[in-house]
């Protein structure tokens, strides 16, 4: 990212805040995102298998960044975009940008693939062997599986004058073959696709693992590509092989709906998810760097691209595969396990019975009323509060009516299964499920069909908005009156994503909470254009101008001279507007302290502008995804928790919501949890004001702080005073 220029100092007010000097790329931001995930596959202090486990996330992270944002980027390109980003780009200026900083980073992980990883998971006894160096039983073997298994699904694809250039799917791992005829002499290009659905790599078996000197061996295996390769004289009888060289594509997949026009979402979602299947042109092609320049070119012109979507790959193409061998048993080479803990007011509810047990200590509603309940996952349980939350509610007879919004979930989600249950149960059950929610549209669609199926009230959302908030409200007949639950959320109502991103909920009964869910998902299934909510903050209504009013008040406090202070912790910050008031904030004296996982758009540390603003980036065992934001208001202290970022699409194209979390111990807990994560001194990554991320170390005698070891530590020791009050 470029330096900031060298200027003269000028007075505030002569500071124009909008300057393109003052922000930072939103695309190169989520690549120095990105490089911070794969310094984690290269850290020695990392466990081996989880350093194998960020290599490959780096790759799944590149996959979808290329299918989406450099896709978009080519788009306005096309169209004769010339539009600058807030720091001064324009699109082709972007794509460019974009390729000087991945071709380092590409390079850098291939490399400490083959030259670290691969000789330290050998010394293990995990073998990715080279199908060159394999002795002859094992080969005899592989080509018996590659007979038994490979042969019968392979299709070798000709390019001549009467077989066309075949269609290349998305992410497909491909092999370029050239073929000449002993007759002829003439040489003939030909594609054979690897199979998808099969192992990448073939593994051996024991009796087969044959290693230097007696060496006690995990798991031994050969990369599937190069079982194909080397047995393709099968598939081409009676020709030579000359060459054969592995490539891979990557095609625009984000999806184009036109709502106004969709009669059916549904269906629409559908048509287009065969379009991401079966097109979307070519944004990128990676090739082994020692394929030969005709064949290449081949490539590049059948594909209609330039040489700049060209990746060279030195080494194994597509190391997200290599997430396969993560969970090999070997526990000595990954991180101490964690088993997320009750939560101590919940832990009664979680040792007894899942079928409901009416009123008393085992009633999950009797907890809720008597306090709010903070939730933090992953070091709390997710399926013994909010999964056991809603099972309840389907369950219960007082109850009448659940609603939910539902962004992505498992795909054996219980949660469905309880919504499905309730709707057996005579309750009336309303779920708003996102077909839009990128890459899970197909998963989305089953689920709103099986919940249609049973009865259950399924909306899809509003036109040109994706609802991206997390929210239950169950609505409950108690005596003499009617009595509103409801659950907010950071994170989404997936038991599996639950056990790794770090998240927070809130539990409550509070009347205003309950009033405005009601009229939020009134305005989500009907006719309702509400516009003013007691206690939410919700986008696309009321929450940018909310968020800009707290940060001003902040700023106002700091110039009556009062102590001013910001806290946020979210995913990401691009939003320009977001960005100036926080600049000017900063200008009136605020202290602000940001934790920021992702892309990051301010440029902190900057003299005479952002000063007083410190930016970190938390990267470790757990995906950071949790937003919370904490005001000072001059000691009447607010805390919010909820789904949004601070990014265009979040505050003016979604459905957010924010909440007040108005207990003054959870507000605490919640402050708690970010002063841990600013304190953290092992997995955070300071930004400077030239866009460097320099990752903190402990000095002298100051001891490690690693932020989620020490909260996995406080919930332990939570649980376990829990169970000994009960």
């Amino acid at each position: 990212m470029p330096r900031i220029k060298p200027r003269t100092k000028k007075p505030v007010e002569d500071i124009l805040l909008t300057d393109p000097q003052y922000y930072f790329n939103r695309e190169l931001s989520w690549i120095e995102f990105n490089a911070r995930v794969l310094q984690e596959g290269m850290n020695p202090r990392t466990p081996l298998l989880e350093r194998l486990k960020f290599l490959a996330i780096f790759s799944h992270n590149l996959d979808e960044y290329f299918m989406v944002r450099v896709a978009g980027l080519k788009q306005q390109v096309e169209a004769g975009v010339h539009r600058r980003s807030p720091d001064g780009r324009t699109p082709s200026e972007q794509l460019q940008d974009i390729r000087d900083r991945l071709l380092p980073l590409i390079a850098k992980q291939h490399h400490h693939f083959q030259a670290s990883l691969r000789p330290q998971l050998a010394k293990h006894g995990i073998y990715i062997s080279n199908y060159e160096t394999l002795q002859s039983e094992q080969r005899a073997y592989l080509r018996r599986y590659f007979e038994e298994h490979l042969f019968p699904v392979l299709t070798p694809l000709a390019v001549d004058p009467s077989h066309p250039f075949p269609y290349i799917s998305n992410l497909s791992l491909n092999l370029a073959v050239v073929v000449r005829d002993p007759d002829s002499q003439h040489e003939n290009f030909a594609r054979v696709k690897v199979p998808s659905l099969l192992p990448r790599f073939v593994p051996l078996p024991v009796a087969l693992w044959v290693l230097p000197n007696g060496r006690t061996a995990t798991w031994v295996g050969v990369p599937i590509e190069q079982v194909v390769a080397h047995n393709l004289e099968t598939l081409f009888p009676g020709m030579q092989i000359q060459a054969c060289y592995p490539f891979r594509i990557t095609r625009n997949a984000d999806l184009d709906v036109e709502e106004d026009e969709a009669g059916d979402l549904l269906q629409a979602i559908e048509q287009e998810l065969r379009k991401r299947r079966y097109g979307g042109s070519v944004v990128r092609l990676e090739v082994q760097s020692s394929m030969p320049d005709a064949m290449r070119q081949t490539l590049i012109e059948e594909m209609g691209i330039g040489q700049d979507d060209v990746y060279d790959i030195e080494g194994l193409l597509s190391l997200g595969h290599v997430m396969s061998l993560v969970d090999l048993p070997r526990s000595d080479l990954r991180d101490p396990p964690w088993s997320p803990v009750a939560h101590p007011r919940l832990r009664r509810l979680s040792d007894s019975s899942m079928a409901f047990r009416g009123e008393g200590e085992d009633d999950f509603f009797a907890v809720i009323r008597r306090q709010d309940v903070l939730l933090h996952h992953p070091y709390q349980s997710f399926s013994s509060s909010v999964q056991r939350f809603i099972h309840q509610a389907a369950h219960d007879p007082n109850v009448l009516t659940i609603k939910m919004t539902l962004y992505r979930t498992s795909g054996d989600s219980p949660i469905v299964e309880s919504l499905i249950a309730a709707a057996e149960n005579g309750k009336q059950v309303a779920v708003l499920v996102e077909l839009k929610a990128r890459f899970d549209e197909a998963n989305n669609i089953s689920w709103a069909r099986k919940l249609e199926e049973a009865g259950v009230h399924v909306v899809y959302g509003l036109v040109g908005l994706k609802t991206h908030t997390k929210l239950v409200l169950v609505v409950r007949q108690e005596e003499n009156q009617i009595r509103r639950y409801v659950h907010i959320g950071t994170g989404n109502y997936n038991p599996k994503t639950a056990r790794l991103y770090t998240d927070v909920g809130l539990l409550s009964c509070r009347d205003a909470l309950g009033a405005d869910l009601t009229d939020l998902f009134n305005f989500l299934t009907g006719y309702s254009r509400q516009q003013t909510y007691r206690k939410l903050m919700v986008a696309p209504v009321n929450l940018r101008d909310r968020l800009l009013a707290l940060i001003q008040r902040e700023a106002q406090h700091s110039r009556e001279g009062k102590h001013a202070r910001i806290v946020a912790k979210l995913n990401a910050l691009v939003e320009p507007g977001i960005i100036r008031a926080l600049y000017e904030a900063s200008q009136a004296g605020v202290e602000i302290d940001l934790v920021v996982r992702g892309m990051c758009c301010l440029r902190p540390g900057v003299k005479g502008v952002s000063d007083r603003i410190r930016v970190i980036s938390v990267v470790g065992r757990f995906l950071e995804h949790s937003r919370i934001l904490y005001f000072h208001n001059g000691g009447q202290e607010e805390v919010y928790i909820g789904s949004a970022d601070w990014m265009p699409r979040n505050l003016d194209r979604r459905v957010e919501v924010m909440t007040p979390v108005e207990d003054e111990q959870l507000a605490k807990d919640l402050q708690e949890i970010l002063g841990i994560l600013l304190a953290d001194n092992y997995n955070a990554w300071e930004l400077k004001p030239d866009g460097r991320y320099v990752q903190r170390r402990a000095h002298g005698r100051s001891s490690v702080l690693k932020a989620q070891s020490v909260l996995m530590e406080l919930a332990a020791k939570q649980s376990d005073s829990g169970a000994n009050r009960s």
